[in-house]
């Protein structure tokens, strides 16, 4: 079979400041007549809920608003924000927030549209076919869930991250605005950046497309490390390591703040084609046991994994080195590798993220059951560069606690 690869992003991406400014005039365009607005009581409390809904109606649309979400929001939430949507019967659905607000818009425009249990939508390729439209307007910069195919809830019931991916999630329009960032918290921004750096790195080191043997009547969630991904990745790398710390320390610095937005949106698209892997698989359980943010989670693990990792991408990793630290572009590829992993323990450190799971509460004993519940997500398994056993994943966690 001849290796092929192919690429997806949401249907339209506006970039820049001031952009959600063209939110009625695009939603009036696509002839929208009816938007249900989900977001949060902390964006409601700042105002910028009312600012959306206002731009909408000065367009002449109606309105409806779910301000019930939350961090990381539980499948409970995700079927209340559906059943608004059945009685308003929306023509679209705005998610207005962090990457959970429109990780759970894309959850509520599924279950409005084909009803049932979250739970029959977990995994890939579970949509049956098209959903309401889907507008996002992130405000902060990390999830990239503007662009990408995936919706991650939490399933309170069985401690678990768990996701739905599907191309019909793609939003349609996507308006990336740093103006919104400006008023995110300190934490939140190091978290989201953090993770931003992680779609990016794993997205570059990912399975290569040429490993992958796909049939050609085949759809699959990711398609592998490919040109066009490690474009955006390497992009995305360089951004997070000039301007998060900048970002954390001052919120109201313009370019970090822009630059961040475009990182975000930019790994994004890169993990969203290439692929995540066993970061993300190890995040998942410990998120639902412990309640750590999503970013922060992949961030902690982060440089864990890149050093497992180092066996069969040491070339890759020592290129993330350089981007990382100039300083390193005449170390060797060895010194360049462990200067990579080095650039990212330190960044945590700028930024606040823990170094250790302990810090978190997580213990010995938790670890066989986290890796068992890691390994049987087998996309992320599969997408990772080098094949892990359970016991690797165990070695892995036992490195960060």
């Amino acid at each position: 079979m001849i290796p092929t690869w192919n690429f997806h992003s949401a249907g339209q991406l506006i970039f820049g400041w001031g952009a959600r400014k063209r939110l009625g005039y695009l939603a009036q365009l696509a002839g929208r007549r009816k938007v249900l607005l989900v977001s949060d009581p902390n964006l409601v409390r700042v105002g910028m809920v009312d600012e959306i809904a206002g731009l909408l109606n000065n367009a002449g649309m109606t309105v409806d608003i779910f301000d019930q979400s939350e961090a990381e929001p539980s499948l409970m939430v995700a079927e209340a924000a559906a059943a608004q949507a059945r009685e308003f019967r929306p023509d679209a659905i705005l998610g207005l927030g962090g990457g959970s607000n429109i990780d759970l818009a894309k959850m509520t425009a599924v279950l409005s549209t084909y009803g049932g249990d979250p739970r029959q939508y977990f995994g890939w390729d579970q949509v049956p076919g098209p959903v309401t439209p889907l507008v996002a307007l992130p405000t902060t910069a990390g999830t990239g869930s503007e662009v990408s195919q995936s919706s991650v809830l939490t399933d309170t019931e069985a401690n678990l991250k768990v996701s739905m991916l599907s191309n019909f999630l793609r939003p349609t329009l996507a308006l990336v605005d740093p103006e919104l960032t400006v008023s995110c918290p300190k934490q939140v921004t190091a978290d989201s950046g953090i993770d931003a750096l992680t779609h990016a790195v794993e997205g570059f080191l990912a399975r290569d497309y040429t490993e992958l043997e796909i049939a050609r009547d085949a759809t699959t969630p990711y398609a592998g490390s490919n040109p066009l991904v490690d474009t955006f990745a390497e992009q995305a790398i360089r951004l997070v390591g000039n301007y998060l710390t900048r970002a954390v320390e001052d919120g109201s610095d313009r370019e970090a703040r822009e630059q961040m937005a475009l990182a975000a949106t930019l790994g994004g698209l890169a993990f969203s084609n290439g692929g995540v892997a066993v970061v993300h698989a190890l995040e998942y359980p410990i998120g639902g046991a412990v309640h750590c943010s999503h970013g922060a989670g992949n961030g902690l693990l982060l440089p864990y994994v890149m050093r497992y990792n180092l066996a069969v991408r040491r070339d890759k990793i020592a290129r993330i080195g350089h981007w990382l630290n100039p300083a390193l572009l005449a170390a060797s590829t060895d010194e360049a590798a462990e200067g990579a992993i080095e650039a990212v323990e330190q960044l945590k450190l700028r930024i606040g993220i823990p170094a250790k799971l302990s810090a978190w509460g997580v213990t010995e004993e938790m670890i066989p059951q986290l890796a068992a519940k890691s390994f049987g997500i087998t996309r992320l398994m599969t997408m990772n560069p080098r094949t892990p056993s359970e016991a690797d994943l165990r070695e892995i966690l036992k490195a960060a606690l």
